[in-house]
């Protein structure tokens, strides 16, 4: 989880305390947004010039850890 600390952040002064990508004033829901509607990361990429695909791959990894270490076994 330390990896998303210096991805993504939350600052009350940009976009109401929304989660943006670091030096960014892109919210993090906008990559998801992009891939649940089927387009792809260059895609994204290049709509949002201003995140970095290290900024993206890690976000997307740092999720996977999180869901990976929440997940139960199933019964």
């Amino acid at each position: 989880m330390g990896r998303q600390a210096l991805v993504v952040h939350s600052d009350p002064e940009i976009l109401g305390g929304t989660p943006v990508f670091v030096g960014t004033r892109v919210p993090l829901r906008n990559l998801i947004d992009y891939l649940e509607r089927g387009h792809s990361l260059d895609e994204f990429l290049d709509a949002f010039p201003s995140v970095t695909r290290e900024q993206a791959v890690a976000a997307l990894e740092t999720a996977h850890e999180v869901l990976t270490a929440s997940a139960r076994t199933a019964r």
